[in-house]
């Protein structure tokens, strides 16, 4: 039942080994930036080249296997579905326009035979060439926020992670934005993600020991019973907040500055410059080859 810690999304896993984990956090947050922006507006095979890319990644970054042989092939095999349905769902049909001339005064030259617009039918099913792009569309765009997402929390500290926010922001500061306050209140954010975890699993744990048939219960208990646990989730999520907060106003604690909480940098120079020219060139390439 343990197995939201066998499968440590989200979750930064200690380790020295992997060049990703040597990145410099801002660098790594730029790329997850890149690869949750440069889809908008992109064709299919540029979503398709980001996660091909986003594999690649993964399989080379020396990451230690068991972080990723189970999450990955499960986010592969929702994508696919998600991306299955999206293909496999009726897209909406237009009207056609009436003629504003008589069919006789028409003269149409016929027009080259082009790419088949209905790519499968049977029965029911039916896959267009628009649908087809709308399922590849959904199951890049899914597996790709959250592979990459979680590519950075799992290689970099919650400290890292604040302190490259609180960088990335501190033009603002001259503005009046309290940038180093909101870095500390995403470091507390991130460490209680693992609580939030938790609660939900023991939530789970304790349906699964009152043998909860979700058939017997129909639509409407069903849904009672998503809402139920919803609620009891927020509930508990909430009070382990409030325990930590009053935790650490009696030990006389205060917010502190990410970069006060920050661990000491690995020096990995030729190793973000590297990763600067490459993050570089797939902005040029996007700006080239993006509507492909």
């Amino acid at each position: 039942m343990d197995w939201l810690r066998q499968l440590p999304i989200g979750q930064y896993v200690d380790g020295e080994g992997g060049w990703l984990r040597r990145l410099d956090p801002r660098l790594k947050f730029a790329w997850t930036l890149a690869f949750l922006l440069t889809p908008v507006l992109a064709g299919p095979g540029w979503r398709l080249g980001l996660v091909a890319l986003l594999l690649v990644i993964t399989v080379a970054s020396g990451l230690p296997l068991r972080l990723w042989r189970r999450s990955l092939p499960g986010l592969l095999a929702l994508s696919l579905c998600v991306g299955l349905l999206a293909a496999l769902l009726p897209s909406s049909q237009e009207r056609p326009l009436p003629l504003q001339r008589p069919p006789h005064e028409l003269s149409v030259a016929p027009l080259p035979a082009g790419p088949r617009w209905l790519l499968l039918e049977a029965g029911p099913l039916r896959i267009t060439r628009r649908s087809a792009e709308l399922g590849v569309n959904t199951a890049s765009l899914l597996f790709t926020v959250i592979h990459s997402a979680n590519l950075l929390l799992v290689s970099t500290p919650a400290e890292e992670l604040a302190w490259a926010i609180s960088a990335l922001l501190q033009p603002l500061a001259r503005l009046g934005l309290p940038v180093d306050r909101l870095g500390f209140e995403l470091l507390l954010a991130l460490r209680f993600l693992p609580l939030a975890q938790e609660e939900f699993q023991n939530l789970l744990r304790s349906l699964a020991t009152r043998a909860v048939n979700l058939r017997q219960l129909g639509w409407n208990g069903s849904l009672g019973l998503v809402l139920a646990v919803g609620e009891r989730l927020l509930a508990n999520v909430l009070l382990r907040a409030e325990q930590g907060a009053e935790a650490l106003l009696a030990r006389g604690g205060g917010w502190r500055a990410p970069r006060e909480l920050r661990l000491p940098p690995q020096p990995a120079v030729w190793l973000d410059g590297a990763g600067c020219f490459v993050l570089l060139l797939l902005l040029a390439l996007r700006l080239q080859f993006g509507s492909v």
